[in-house]
């Protein structure tokens, strides 16, 4: 019931694994069990920007919800490196998450001039005549990635590395408001030197 398609189109998934909704039992649920070869790991890795990925399985259910709705329900496992945002050096994370997704047929579409309520369960799709689990495998992944992936030990401070000739943005530069605040200073430093040569 399966097909991997091959990444066509510019737009298209590094890594696809399409199920016809179709072809699907309304009966039974359809199980499945996706583990990437390492040329597709590193397909995967070079699109989520990531030094490494190793170790990736994908394994769940898709179930009928009535006549024409389904979701899934699945773990995802990997072994992902990443550059510690301190040092840069490789951190490698295991991760383990469950994955849940709900594809219907009716979900409500937003347009312009229009205020319809959309619902708040961020698992809902619209369904479509495929489902493409290896999409979902790698949005799955990317959304739990670690933001700030650190080396044990690495400890963010003061001390900024800049190019040679170059001064280092110190923690205050990086403040939101510094710029506006050195501007405002130096507008009323200026005024101020209007107002005694009057």
């Amino acid at each position: 019931m399966s097909t991997d398609t091959p990444n066509t189109g510019q737009d298209a998934p590094v890594y696809q694994h399409v199920l016809r909704v179709a072809d699907l039992s309304t009966s039974a649920e359809t199980s499945f069990e996706l583990i990437p070869t390492a040329a597709e790991c590193k397909a995967i890795a070079d699109d989520l920007g990531l030094p490494a990925l190793r170790k990736v399985r994908f394994k769940g259910t898709l179930v009928a919800r009535g006549k024409r709705d389904w979701q899934l329900k699945a773990q995802l496992g990997a072994t992902v490196v990443q550059d510690c945002v301190v040092t840069l050096d490789p951190v490698t994370t295991r991760i383990e998450e469950p994955v849940s997704r709900r594809w219907v047929r009716d979900l409500p579409e937003l347009e312009a001039g229009d205020e319809i309520e959309m619902p708040d369960d961020e698992t809902l799709e619209q369904l479509g005549p495929e489902i493409d689990l290896g999409e979902v495998l790698t949005e799955s992944l990317a959304l739990a990635l670690p933001l700030f992936p650190r080396v044990d030990g690495a400890e963010l401070d003061q001390r900024n590395f800049a190019a040679p000739g170059v001064a280092p943005m110190s923690d205050e530069d990086a403040r939101p408001f510094a710029g506006l605040s050195a501007l405002r200073d130096q507008l009323a430093g200026k005024s101020d030197s209007d107002d005694d040569g009057k």
